[in-house]
């Protein structure tokens, strides 16, 4: 049974329960002096509640998705399958296999006309060298006759660290989300490309090229726009790609458009940080090179390097972030030709329920700056 499964906390909320009537029943016949007797009631209770915590840890995992499956609960790296090449027609991409379909979680999901359709794929970095698992949602209209030909636009969306892709389907409801803002004629219906930052696993590697290490940012900015556009139907130009993401995924978000904006037209930053973090988790990033460092700085970039193109939307919150002073510091840094938009709550912290509250504007915002001049 998988990590995020019913089942799973079920039992184990049952054995907790089990074992503190247990405790109850039998604790009278351990009440007495001798070795026995204080080795079963140390046994019990230790069993007791290691079994609560384990209940509380998996109902708090189910919730937030902080992990979603058992191999990335203990850091093992996960067999993403082979990539290969797959013939004939030259319709399909060299580096990006598919290897599963679903159904979105919408009205009318089990036809794609009508809900759309999720691909879980593989994509292989020609350039960076690095594989990483990935979903895709495509909209109901890319199975619509009206639209057949049309390319649409496409936006990666990135979780925080250390989470995994299917938070962006479980616990923030990307496609959903998607699926009503467009149902509601508030966006345009576009192609989610939906993946963790984490792609060199366990590392963080926080979205840069680390020197003899993990080519990130080639990955984002080169290797995942080729791949996604000789698969599927998306536009090649910079307006038709946006990209989002949460925490840390805000940053490499943020980070990509702003070293990038020939190939990302609009970037979200939700609850985002705006310079590199150092710690175990990414070990030496930059290796010495104050250079990389100060790229990797986002305040510093905008201060010191000449101004790009594209469009920024950064978001906090009051009370409850601890970004507030550094998203305002970054607004105030952007200047033309790129622009800068904000959602700033009176209230929210850094989780789910937050970032549940801006995705649905933050799409809106992506689908007006994506796609047809």
């Amino acid at each position: 049974m998988g990590l995020t499964s019913s089942a799973v906390l079920a039992v184990v909320a049952a054995v907790a329960v089990a074992l503190f009537a247990a405790t109850v029943g039998l604790w009278p016949r351990l009440a007495r002096p001798g070795a026995a007797a204080v080795s079963g009631r140390v046994g019990l209770l230790l069993a007791t509640q290691l079994t609560l915590f384990a209940a509380v840890g998996l109902a708090a995992n189910n919730a937030f998705l902080f992990y979603g499956s058992w191999a990335d609960l203990f850091g093992r790296q996960q067999d993403l399958g082979v990539v290969t090449e797959h013939a004939g027609n030259g319709s399909a991409s060299r580096h990006m296999t598919r290897i599963g379909t679903q159904h979105p979680d919408v009205p009318g999901g089990r036809v794609p006309s009508v809900g759309g359709r999720i691909d879980k794929v593989v994509v292989s970095g020609r350039t960076s060298g690095i594989e990483s698992p990935a979903y895709v949602y495509l909209p109901p209209e890319y199975f619509q006759g009206a639209y057949a030909g049309r390319t649409f636009p496409a936006a990666v969306v990135l979780t925080g660290y250390p989470g995994t892709a299917e938070n962006l389907l479980k616990g923030l409801r990307y496609p959903q989300t998607a699926h009503e803002r467009v149902k509601a004629g508030k966006a345009r219906p576009m192609i989610l490309v939906m993946l963790r930052p984490t792609v060199a696993p366990p590392r963080d590697t926080e979205c840069v090229d680390v020197p003899g290490g993990p080519q990130t940012e080639t990955f984002f900015a080169k290797d995942l726009p080729e791949a996604i556009g000789q698969s599927y139907r998306v536009g090649e130009r910079a307006r038709d790609w946006g990209i989002i993401g949460n925490s840390t995924g805000g940053y490499c978000a943020l980070k990509i458009g702003l070293h990038h904006p020939d190939r990302y037209a609009a970037s979200v930053g939700l609850s985002a940080y705006y310079k590199a973090a150092e710690d175990p988790t990414t070990g030496d990033l930059f290796h010495g090179n104050g250079e990389l460092r100060d790229r990797a700085d986002l305040l510093w970039t905008l201060e010191n390097r000449p101004p790009s193109g594209g469009s920024f939307l950064v978001t906090t919150s009051r009370r409850g972030e601890d970004n507030l002073g550094s998203t305002m510091e970054f607004i105030g840094k952007v200047k033309a030709p790129a622009r800068v938009s904000s959602i700033v709550l009176d209230s929210g912290g850094h989780n789910f329920t937050t970032w549940r509250r801006e995705i649905p504007p933050a799409l809106e915002w992506l689908s007006a700056r994506l796609g047809e001049d």
